[in-house]
């Protein structure tokens, strides 16, 4: 991911878990981020769309986690933003007629399955909670 997207995420789960009683606005955590609050909201979305946060309209709305921080993996939310390979695209289309060419792309899906599994198992390790215990 070339983007802000994981570390806006991150950072939005963070606040919702260090408030677990609160209804957070995307205006105070867009304040926390010092982003605009549009990007939280799509982010809001996106976090919503995959179960791990719940939101509320209205004046006294907000968002607030689905389930407690332990129970939720950084490869969740990971997976969750996740909108580009991790090592990049293959090449549409490598010469046939190159020794490379022709084989490439069946050795790059190895290579980018394995990374993606290795990343995931990675993340997958650490619970929302143990990553949020880091800031005061």
């Amino acid at each position: 991911m070339n983007n802000t997207r994981f570390a806006t995420a991150i950072h939005i789960m963070i606040l919702l878990a260090k408030n677990p009683q609160e209804w957070l606005t995307s205006e105070w955590m867009a304040g926390s981020i010092n982003i605009n609050a549009v990007v939280v909201r799509k982010e809001i979305s996106v976090l919503r769309e995959a179960g791990l946060i719940i939101s509320r309209q209205g004046k006294e709305g907000g968002s607030q986690l689905s389930r407690n921080a332990e129970s939720i993996t950084i490869s969740e939310i990971y997976s969750a933003v996740k909108n580009t390979e991790l090592l990049g695209k293959k090449n549409q289309n490598p010469n046939p007629v190159c020794s490379v060419g022709r084989e490439i792309n069946n050795h790059l899906d190895h290579l980018f399955t394995e990374t993606d599994r290795l990343v995931l198992n990675f993340l997958g390790d650490k619970s929302l909670q143990q990553f949020s215990d880091q800031f005061e």
